[in-house]
């Protein structure tokens, strides 16, 4: 926000500097980005009066004037304003005088022949305006010739840019500000009054009455009816006060509103009362406050058609749309020149409402910057008093009807406790002298007399032990200062954390990394040993999926949502891949995916991957000729990675994956949850992306892969001796069906073998000729040991038998051998 030091100095008294003013205020929090010292832009610019002007000799555009600044002679200045005229009173830069704003050192010159004194400013040669079409002429009844023109434009003001947090929301105003400096400096404050305001109610008083549809998004309305108002240019030292901070003045009523806007921190808004009987069609008015409904639609004053989503808060008349709540109002029911009645706005509006609000439209102003931070709701009647007692002072209004509707959250601050050994025990200790650390804190004293000058009541807590207060905040500071620590900090703050000694842990820590870190290092670690790059990607995409979460103000329509899997961007980064000449992408990626559920947003994070192309060296030995990879291939990677993890994953069929081939997905098992998917990519999306067949992709919860990684059982290896007993195998083939998973006969096996098992795998697989139909051929070989002695046919052959046993009666297998 941009102060202007003149309008503050009428707030609170300053004895500061400006550089020592801004030192203070960023100290404080209120960091002061710029400051803007206007005095420069026309130092040795004074007053002068044209006497003559007559057109030049030599051009057809300039005019030599013979100017009065009361000094010995008359200047004479060559000016090329078309205005300029005798009996005018300008502003005259002398010799030697530099102009800022225009980069211009006046010197003593000759125009086409004629010598030049000096020069006639415009106030954009002043830095005042952009653009302007002539000299500035001064309405002035007794004008001081030769003084200082400086006071007379506003120009003998400093301009700081302050910035306020966003917790700070007393910061947006000059009130707030004000506060701040008296606290921190302890000078006086001086808080602008409306005493005296009279709403002269008759019986011709027009119909109004407030109805607010939703007390959460708006706990207090007031409107008020101001006739005979009479639209005409702001005074100039309003002019001057909104062109300080950046505003552009409009006429007197617009103007009033800005002024408060930027005095209090409350925005207003001013209807034209006829047009809202207009565009009602009725005499009668009812002011509402609802959320839009579909279809709606509303021209703000911007110019643009603004089509409304349903957590646009609107402010109604008649049910009719006329105003975006707390953010804009509209352009059918706008002060204009023939204003003559006004409805004006003030109220407060739920900083989560207006956030939603503006954010949908894309929209963002002065009003809702406020409103998201949180408008002062003690003062609202204060600020609306205000402004109309300027509307009558300056645009001659009469306030005829006021109407209030404050039936929603009424505004409560509770007490909070703040304890002095709490406080020392935060900040420690006082410095002293030059940094030397003394064995004293903060006094009880100087405690009371920090939260005081913010505003803050004080009452000493008789059932305390040690000293300690019962505080209550100021209504300006409710949302900011709701415990003990924060008032700890505006003590530190207003006392000065310069003031305090710097203390340093008295013990070091081992610093460690938790088990989920732990485990996420030794993933990405073991996926990039079997050659995997790891990837990343935005979690932004298109709109295009079902059950999406779409952003409401998305920058680009190609970021316009969350992602809700991982595997379309894989897929389209192997393709990007290939499109380069990169060659097939195996790569892998940690990252989170969003979805929704009804009414309900989830997310959680994700592992996954692609794999594809020849991983193999040395292809001179095949002429050169690239070798796919398999299925298998692609699923030992997994495996390998899986045992590397030191976790047992079951693999089930699995069809219902679009991007998948039906045929050759599985589905993966992790201690009886589900983990993922695995699988190759579906022949109809390979055709369609112009990629190879043999590219497979695979996607995990990587909650359910951490939560198995850091089971007590798994965090601690165990390890196991190699029997020095040689080992014995037994072959074992059979009919089964198709649908029947290699992994259940595995799982089956296993259990029937019991301890002198010790490994089982599949070596052949065949389906044809002499196999009956829907049955594959499988032959398995078991491998028995132990570690204290040679088995022999008498251990193995009643094992072996109940293995053959246990598939029969399972699975009704057809035994070969």
């Amino acid at each position: 926000m941009r102060i202007s030091l003149n309008w503050l100095r009428e707030l609170v008294d300053i004895q500061m500097t400006p550089q020592e003013l801004a030192e203070t205020l960023t100290v404080a929090g209120f960091e002061v980005e710029d400051i803007e010292d206007w005095r420069s832009w026309a130092d040795g610019v004074v007053l002068g009066k044209i006497l003559q002007a007559e057109q030049h000799p030599n051009a057809d555009k300039l005019r030599v004037c013979q100017v009065d600044i009361s000094a010995s002679e008359p200047l004479n200045i060559v000016c090329g304003a078309p205005n300029a005229a005798a009996g005018m009173v300008v502003a005259v830069a002398t010799l030697g005088t530099y102009l800022p704003k225009i980069d211009l050192t006046l010197k003593k010159t000759k125009l086409r022949g004629v010598p030049s004194e000096g020069m006639i400013c415009s106030l954009a040669e002043l830095g005042l305006e952009k653009d302007s079409s002539g000299i500035h002429s001064f309405d002035l009844e007794n004008p001081i010739l030769g003084s200082d023109v400086r006071p007379l434009l506003g120009l003998d003001d400093v301009i700081l840019d302050v910035t306020a947090t966003a917790n700070r929301a007393d910061g947006l105003s000059m009130v707030g500000i004000a506060r701040e400096i008296a606290a921190l400096t302890g000078a006086s404050l001086r808080i602008p009054e409306a005493a005296g305001v009279l709403i002269e109610q008759s019986e011709q008083s027009q119909s109004l009455s407030i109805k607010i549809a939703d007390k959460q998004a708006c706990p207090i309305y007031i409107g008020t009816i101001i006739e005979g108002v009479k639209i005409a240019p702001s005074p100039d030292w309003l002019q001057r006060r909104l062109q300080a901070a950046g505003v552009r003045p409009i006429n007197n009523v617009v103007d009033v509103t800005n002024y408060i806007l930027l005095e209090w921190g409350q925005p207003l808004h001013a209807f034209d009362l006829d047009r809202l009987k207009q565009v009602t069609s009725s005499p009668d008015l009812t002011i509402g406050v609802r959320f839009a409904k579909l279809d709606e639609s509303i021209k703000t004053l911007d110019g643009q058609t603004r089509k409304l989503q349903e957590q646009n808060l609107l402010i109604t008349a008649n049910d009719y749309p006329v105003a975006l709540a707390g953010v804009m109002g509209g352009e059918e029911t706008e002060v204009f020149e023939g204003t003559q009645n006004l409805l004006l706005e003030a109220a407060i509006f739920a900083p989560i409402a207006i956030r939603r609000s503006a954010r949908s439209q894309g929209l963002r102003s002065e009003s809702s910057t406020r409103y998201e931070r949180g408008v002062n709701q003690a003062e609202l009647a204060l600020a609306c008093r205000r402004a109309i007692v300027l509307l009558k002072e300056l645009a001659s209004g009469t306030s005829t009807r006021q109407e209030t509707d404050s039936s929603g959250i009424e505004l409560q601050i509770p007490e909070i406790s703040l304890r002095l050994d709490r406080i020392n025990q935060v900040l420690g200790q006082l410095k002293r002298g030059q940094g030397t650390a003394a064995e004293f804190y903060l006094l009880p004293e100087k405690v009371e007399g920090i939260l005081t000058a913010l505003g803050c009541g004080l009452v000493r807590d008789p059932n305390s032990d040690s000293v300690a207060w019962k505080v209550t905040v100021p209504p300006y500071r409710y949302r900011d200062l709701e415990r003990e620590i924060d008032l700890i900090e505006e003590v530190a703050r207003l006392y000065g954390y310069d003031n305090f000694c710097e203390t340093l842990p008295s013990q070091g820590v081992c610093g460690y990394l938790p088990l989920e870190q732990l485990a996420m290092r030794q993933i990405r670690a073991t996926f990039r040993g079997q050659g995997l790059t790891e990837l990343m990607h935005y979690s932004l995409v298109k709109t295009e999926g079902k059950n999406q979460v779409v952003l409401d103000n998305p920058l680009f329509v190609e970021y316009s949502a969350l992602r809700t899997e991982m595997l379309t961007g894989l897929i389209d980064a192997f393709v990007y891949n290939l499109q380069n000449g990169n060659g097939p992408l195996n790569g892998f990626e940690i990252g989170r995916i969003f979805w929704k559920e009804g009414d309900k947003y989830k997310e959680q994070d994700a592992l996954a991957g692609i794999m594809g192309g020849d991983r193999s060296f040395g292809r001179w030995v095949r002429s050169a000729q690239e070798q796919p990879m398999t299925w298998f291939e692609a699923k030992g990677i997994l495996e390998a990675v899986f045992q590397r993890l030191n976790l047992t994953v079951e693999y089930k069929p699995e069809s219902t994956i679009e991007q998948l081939h039906p045929g050759r997905t599985a589905s993966l098992w992790l201690q009886g949850k589900r983990l993922g998917i695995f699988g190759q990519l579906h022949p109809q999306l390979c055709q369609k992306q112009d990629l190879p067949n043999q590219v497979y992709a695979f996607e995990f919860q990587l909650s359910i892969l951490l939560e198995a990684m850091n089971r007590p059982s798994n965090l601690v290896r165990k390890f196991k001796p190699f029997s020095t007993f040689p080992a014995s195998d037994r072959d074992i083939a059979f009919f089964v069906p198709v649908e029947v998973p290699v992994s259940d006969l595995e799982r089956c096996i296993t259990k029937a073998a019991g301890n002198l098992l010790e490994s089982v795998e599949v070596f052949d697989e065949y389906r044809g000729k002499n196999v009956p139909e829907g049955q594959r051929s499988l032959a398995f070989r078991l491998v028995y040991r132990v570690s204290d002695r040679t088995l022999t046919d008498t251990d193995i052959d009643p094992v072996q038998q109940k293995v053959r046993d246990a598939l029969v009666q399972q699975f009704n297998v057809n035994l070969r051998s």
